[in-house]
């Protein structure tokens, strides 16, 4: 077989792998030296690349997470960042209770409760849910939505309690100003219309005519029980379509300063924002994917997505209500979406061009088809990433950003044994990324044959329950 190295871009033909405990021991030329009891699986013609790494995931999250696990599995994706931790799955976590293993990615980092205004009104609540949070085993602070003096004294106790945070940008908080405070991530690219505003022509009239108020009011915080209420059964039915495509949330008035945001789009300043993450090392989560799904629903490829019968009746109800909504919008809003996307993703390509560090996270599941890897791929090549830059995304930088390199995100010895065969070469096209004959998620050998009988498996069970 031939190993893909994404750190130089080098391709090593006839070369052996072999594996132990779920490590590599040793790659070799190919014959390698003859070891008595090893399973021998011949990867002539193939190319070997590291595991996948989604870095943008609530799978744990998911009614139907064993399936969505076993979908994950089958697109490559050998390691996952879940990007929500509930009290609960963090005790899970804890007592070894996630139900992971070989058929499941593994679980590389989570964090505690998203930082809201339930959580976070003041600077003192959001000091004490932070430390609680590190109590709990969060690996990392995820904050969403508070108040701009909250947001800042959130970012300096995190750090002082050896934690990192991003998310979200609230709307009184511009992304330079957010970067520079040491922001340590954005997802999402910060949602919004924040970021559009900092990489106008004309910022200073958008930031002065902009609405900076939060969506979910800070007096949350100070009613009894209301995170629960808003965790609820009945309030999450309620809200489901709003959480399938948050712009069906926005506010009419706010439309015009998104749109002259967009209209107003400047390179030279899109590229100061880029230098500004670059230098402070504010990595970057786009979830295209994600994002595509939210601003150009009415894509006619999500009418009939096969991926919808992956949901259950209800989600997939309140998908196609979602989208029914979304196409009822006026045509100048959704043009307005349609211009979102796509200056998203022509940032993105500045954001490349200028060096800042991209990983590849898709936010799903979720309850939108096309979340997933192998759109994510495409969407970042579509953003002029050549195949070995989306390699990279989703292999060596995740690997960086987790200060893992020494284990991961190359295929050398002494690196988890997580990796993948591919039929085709994957450095001359993006789509070959997705040509998997075979995963080997630490150290288990699976084809793709296996996982997509797997998959037919828990989709018949569900669909029988």
């Amino acid at each position: 077989m031939t190993i893909v190295d994404p750190r130089d871009g080098s391709r090593r033909p006839d070369m052996s792998i072999e594996t132990r405990g779920g490590r590599i021991v040793a790659t070799t030329a190919f014959p390698g030296p003859a070891v008595s009891g090893l399973r021998v699986v011949d990867g002539e013609g193939r190319y070997a690349v590291p595991g996948y790494n989604n870095m943008h995931t609530h799978v744990l999250q998911e009614e139907r997470s064993e399936l969505f696990m076993a979908t994950m599995l089958r697109e490559g994706t050998t390691g996952m960042r879940q990007m929500a931790g509930p009290d609960e799955v963090l005790r899970r976590r804890a007592q070894n209770r996630l139900s992971l293993g070989p058929r499941t990615p593994a679980l590389l980092t989570m964090p505690g409760a998203i930082l809201m205004p339930f959580n976070s009104p003041t600077i003192g609540r959001v000091r004490r849910e932070i430390s609680r949070q590190k109590a709990l085993g969060a690996d990392f602070i995820k904050l969403i939505m508070v108040e701009r003096d909250v947001f800042f004294a959130a970012v300096s106790w995190a750090h002082a309690q050896g934690l990192t945070i991003g998310g979200h940008l609230p709307p009184s908080v511009s992304p330079g100003e957010a970067s520079d405070a040491g922001y340590d991530f954005l997802e999402h690219l910060g949602t919004s219309a924040n970021i559009w505003i900092e990489t106008s022509s004309d910022r200073a009239a958008l930031r002065a005519a902009a609405d900076t108020s939060l969506a979910l009011p800070n007096a949350l915080g100070y009613v009894p029980f209301a995170e629960q209420l808003f965790g609820s059964p009945f309030v999450t039915k309620l809200t489901a379509t709003t959480l399938l495509n948050p712009a069906l949330s926005d506010r009419a008035d706010n439309i015009p300063v998104l749109q002259q945001a967009l209209n107003t789009f400047d390179d030279g300043a899109a590229r100061d924002l880029a230098r500004t993450f670059l230098k402070n090392s504010t990595w970057q989560t786009p979830t295209l994917s994600r994002l595509r799904t939210e601003y150009r629903m009415d894509a006619p490829e999500y009418t009939d997505h096969p991926r919808l019968r992956m949901l259950s009746p209800q989600v997939r109800k309140d998908y196609q209500t979602t989208r029914t909504k979304f196409l009822d919008l006026p045509a100048q809003r959704r043009d307005a979406y349609h211009q979102y996307y796509d200056t998203a993703v022509t940032f993105v390509g500045i954001l490349h061009e200028e060096g800042v560090p991209i990983m590849t996270g898709t936010d799903g599941p979720g309850g939108n088809p096309g979340q997933d890897l192998r759109s994510e791929f495409r969407e970042l090549a579509s953003a002029g990433l050549a195949p070995l830059d989306v390699l990279r995304a989703t292999t060596t930088v995740p690997a960086s950003f987790l200060g893992r390199s020494d284990r991961m995100g190359a295929i050398d010895a002494g690196m988890r044994a997580d990796l993948l065969l591919l039929d085709n070469d994957p450095l001359t096209s993006v789509e070959n990324l997705m040509d998997i004959s075979a995963v080997v998620n630490a150290g288990h050998y699976t084809t793709a044959a296996e996982l997509d009988q797997t998959i037919d498996r828990l989709l018949a069970s569900e669909e029988d329950a």
